[in-house]
């Protein structure tokens, strides 16, 4: 019987291996699932059977961009007030205003719980 290789992937020896038999469509579905998660097929497998959470990369990729947007709704929203300070009084009631700045802190508060719902 040949002997088997001893290998070393991040911080811990691996050197024992299950094997697994599937059909070819079901080994393209793992392929793909694992490149989604942003993982090797090894890694993939292992933190699914060990019931691990799954992250996929669109996911964080996603979280990523609606940090952004929450920024850019921020930054908006700063331009805004400080384009009232100096024009007190033109061009907008303070009613109308001041629900618009309410509606920038709704939709900010919207998008930190979407983030963290798409995190966890």
């Amino acid at each position: 019987m040949a002997e088997k290789k001893k290998t070393t992937y991040g911080t811990r020896p691996r050197n024992e291996y299950i094997k697994v038999f599937v059909t070819e469509d079901e080994r393209a579905e793992l392929v793909e699932r694992a490149a989604q998660a942003g993982m090797s097929q090894s890694a993939f497998l292992r933190a699914v059977g060990l019931n691990e959470p799954i992250r996929s990369v669109v996911d964080l990729q996603a979280v990523a961009d609606l940090g952004k947007v929450n920024g850019d709704l921020g930054r908006v929203a700063g331009l805004l007030k400080l384009w009232l300070a100096e024009k007190r009084g033109q061009g907008a009631r303070p009613v109308d205003v001041e629900a618009m700045m309410n509606d920038f802190r709704r939709l900010q508060g919207e998008v930190l719980a979407i983030m963290s719902r798409v995190v966890r």
